[in-house]
């Protein structure tokens, strides 16, 4: 399984083990490596030799039924193209990686408009195949202020990793209840990793409008193999953070803040308010397997989907952190059922 670490931590190995999520994602990600395909033959059939008569090609007719029928099966394949939705490659069914996008209006609608209803019905409760662990809570900080602002959250991650590729639509469900997205993007995680083309969001352009919370987001390395980049893992870089950033995560992704993270710092990252911390996955990504930002969105309405359980479980969570930094505002979401049993459940 990947290990999600900082860059420039140490190569691991990449098969899972019986572990929790969170667990699973301080393992060190392999890095992706390519191997070279084989040479093709060249040249066409050797020359006949020798005096005989040379074969009769086939007739004008014939000729003429193979340019039809060819046609027809020309037809016939991009129809079946057409109607199955044209290359994998932008679903994450192909190969390579997903292209980062811009996120459909319908995907995010669903996505930050998920009912009150179905927080409070499904609280801190998810199922055991979701392998849900909660944040870990840090007492006795300051406030965490990002330029100028406090409340915040900082969130840092990498494109490629599948761990954050699920935590991310918690992210988003679980700070739309203190703002306004813009900027938000799709991709899905490596195409090689473990949880392979997980469907999920992209942060790197993605900005919060709240009058509550500041959130920032790193996200460190992309989806795409660069076996000699050592420094993040095998994919080529994308953002650093800065100053600030980094020395909140100098001081607040290690111990004791976070016990045992003495080999860099595991993918995803979030530092909520400096009160909560999520340092791993809080559920596995093998869930979103297989399914396009669509079909997950779309089940977000219904609280007995194993899904929409992992997800909205871990938004409560997250909420509950942000709601310890703004004094319980707003009043709507921070004294709402899941939200207090998550408040409960972190003895906040």
């Amino acid at each position: 399984m990947a290990a999600d670490n900082k860059p420039g931590a140490s190569k691991g190995g990449n098969t899972p083990k019986p572990a929790s999520a969170k667990d699973q994602s301080r393992q060190q990600s392999r890095p992706v490596t390519g191997k070279g395909a084989g040479g093709a033959r060249r040249g066409g059939a050797p020359a006949p030799r020798g005096g005989a008569p040379a074969p009769r090609g086939p007739s004008g007719a014939l000729i003429a039924w193979g340019a039809v029928g060819l046609v027809i099966v020309v037809v016939a394949v991009l129809v079946i193209v057409k109607v199955t939705g044209g290359s994998n490659t932008a679903t994450g069914n192909g190969s390579g990686p997903i292209p980062v996008t811009p996120a459909p209006a319908n995907v995010v609608h669903d996505v930050t408009s998920i009912p009150a209803s179905v927080f409070n019905t499904v609280g801190v409760t998810a199922p055991g195949s979701a392998q849900l662990t909660a944040p870990s809570v840090i007492t006795g900080q300051p406030a965490l202020s990002l330029g100028g602002h406090a409340p915040a959250v900082l969130y840092y991650g990498a494109e490629y990793c599948p761990f954050c590729a699920a935590e991310r639509w918690a992210v988003v469900a679980a700070l739309s209840r203190f703002g306004t997205w813009s900027g938000l993007q799709i991709t899905g995680s490596s195409p090689t990793d473990y949880a392979s083309n997980t469907h999920t969001f992209s942060f790197r352009t993605a900005t919060l409008t709240s009058s509550y919370v500041t959130f920032q987001a790193i996200e460190a390395c992309t989806n795409i193999a660069d076996a000699a980049n050592t420094s993040c893992a095998g994919y080529t870089t994308l953002q650093t953070p800065t100053k600030e950033q980094q020395a909140v995560l100098n001081k607040y992704a290690a111990p004791p803040f976070v016990p045992g993270n003495t080999q860099g710092i595991s993918f995803p990252y979030m530092d909520i308010d400096n009160k909560v911390i999520v340092s791993g996955a809080s559920y596995t990504p093998l869930i979103l397997s297989g399914l396009t930002w669509q079909q997950i969105a779309s089940v977000l309405s219904d609280p007995t989907n194993t899904i929409t359980q992992a997800i909205v479980a871990t938004a409560n969570y997250i909420t509950a952190g942000i709601c310890a930094g703004t004094g319980q505002q707003p009043a709507n979401v921070c004294s709402s059922a899941g939200v207090k049993a998550a408040t409960k459940a972190l003895k906040l």
